[in-house]
């Protein structure tokens, strides 16, 4: 992450010229101000990586500007402390306030390259596992040996060498953000962030904000395109996104710049935009979902991800990866599909397609037992029961009302939770219960929201 960004807070011209020197020299992008002033305006004009932060300045000292900037939130930026006259109890107390690390001046050029180094790949980290949280074991490169498996992979790596947007459509399952983060680690961008949004998981009131980021007096909120600074964006849902947002992103897209709202100056971003869709975007057009103008300029590269079903030699495949995935995540057991089990999964329809499967795979391993999966164990899975008349009946059809209904209650809240990572504020939100009538369905369904999101993440 050589190319990160650096802003520099000290009021010791000297030492603030060293270091930029040095800084520079290793390859990163620096600024440096002298007072907690100057420091707002070049955080306002611009998201650092790091922070290099004095303690003793001639307006405000370091630990309130850093506790000024964690006010209302986390930081969102790694800050590191400086300080020629700093306590033990200075150290702790800016700790406290999320500070990454404090050192003593003079300064140790080596230490504090090693320490900058080691904040910028903790972030990253963080940044990573915020979008990988719900997706334990993440595919890294996409699952299949099929030929319509292998020249996709082969047409975004072609896409990758190229700085241009990409618009991914494709059904719902298909396994569309897998080719977005294939895309992401296959261009010259991979050293950067990957920042996914789900526009569907926003509402109107906030989707803007959360996009662009909001400043309100001295407070900053750096949105997405912000975060995504140096990498990728990848837009999942874009047209589930406001129009009014839409001609905002469009904006932003052909000026490199936007507005943050309620913002008083343009802010600057170098990124990539990956959008993705499971509906027709030429459709979405006609029917005035979608801004024709961002359409065309989303749609520079086109790139569809096919359905299971037309490439069902790759089910083995995927099969196998995701029971190596669930015995060394979940602890789960190592269970073998038989033949006729293989067989009836390649002619199954598969309409909610890679992720269907995985779930199917994850269900059989929780409910079932015995070395094999045979093929009656699948047409349950399925959700199919057959009788002597080859008549095929639901999955829980056979039960009485109450327990169905139980059943159904209990899988969809364990989903609702699985997806919100287990916010009860925002299943409650998600399902419209009140949260104390939520909690109450839940100890009555005998679920465990701790357990069911431990096996999520």
């Amino acid at each position: 992450m050589s190319d990160a960004y650096i802003l520099i807070v000290d009021d010791e011209p000297d030492i603030c010229a060293l270091v930029k020197e040095i800084l520079e020299d290793e390859g990163y992008e620096v600024s440096a101000t002298e007072n907690a002033e100057q420091a707002r305006e070049a955080r306002r004009a611009r998201r650092p990586d790091l922070i290099l932060l004095d303690i003793w300045m001639p307006d405000t000292d370091g630990i309130s500007l850093l506790k000024e900037w964690a006010s209302n939130s986390t930081l969102d930026t790694p800050v590191i402390m400086m300080s020629g006259h700093g306590t033990v109890e200075t150290a702790v107390e800016a700790t406290r306030l999320g500070a990454y690390d404090f050192l003593e001046k003079p300064l140790s050029m080596a230490k504090l390259l090693v320490t900058i180094k080691n904040a910028l790949e903790i972030a990253q980290l963080k940044q990573e596992n915020i979008g990988l949280r719900r997706e334990s074991g993440a595919i890294t490169e996409p699952i299949g040996r099929s030929p319509a498996m292998q020249n996709l992979r082969e047409q975004v790596k072609r896409i990758a060498q190229h700085d241009t947007s990409v618009l991914l459509t494709g059904e719902s399952g298909s396994g569309k953000e897998v080719y977005a983060r294939y895309l992401h680690q296959s261009s010259s961008r991979r050293s950067g962030p990957f920042v996914r949004v789900p526009i569907a998981g926003l509402t109107s009131s906030n989707s803007a904000a959360e996009l662009f980021g909001a400043e309100d007096g001295e407070q900053l909120h750096f949105g997405s395109m912000e975060q995504a600074n140096g990498g990728t964006l990848f837009l999942e849902d874009i047209i589930d996104m406001d129009l009014g947002v839409q001609a905002r992103l469009l904006s932003a897209l052909q000026h490199q710049s936007f507005m943050r709202v309620d913002g008083v100056a343009p802010v600057s971003v170098n990124i990539r935009i990956i959008a993705a869709t499971s509906h027709d975007p030429a459709r979405a057009v006609e029917d005035g979902t979608l801004r024709e103008d961002l359409y065309y300029h989303l749609n520079v590269v086109p790139l569809e991800i096919p359905p299971l079903r037309s490439h069902r030699d790759d089910i083995p495949e995927l099969l196998n990866y995701y029971i190596d995935q669930f015995a060394a995540t979940e602890g789960l057991p190592y269970r073998r599909f038989t033949v006729g089990a293989q067989n009836r999964l390649r002619n199954y329809s598969w309409p909610g397609n890679i992720r269907e499967l995985k779930n199917v795979v994850h269900r059989l391993l929780i409910l079932g037992s015995g070395a094999d999966i045979d093929q009656d164990e699948i047409e349950l899975s399925l959700g199919e029961i057959r009788d002597e008349r080859d008549r095929v009946t639901p999955a829980g059809f056979d039960l009485p009302l109450k327990e169905a209904r139980e059943q159904y209650e209990r899988s969809y809240l364990e989903h609702q939770l699985r997806e919100t990572g287990g916010s009860m504020s925002k299943v409650a939100q998600r399902v419209g219960l009140e949260r104390t009538h939520l909690y109450r369905k839940i100890r009555a369904l005998g679920i465990d929201p701790k357990r069911v999101t431990a096996a999520t993440d």
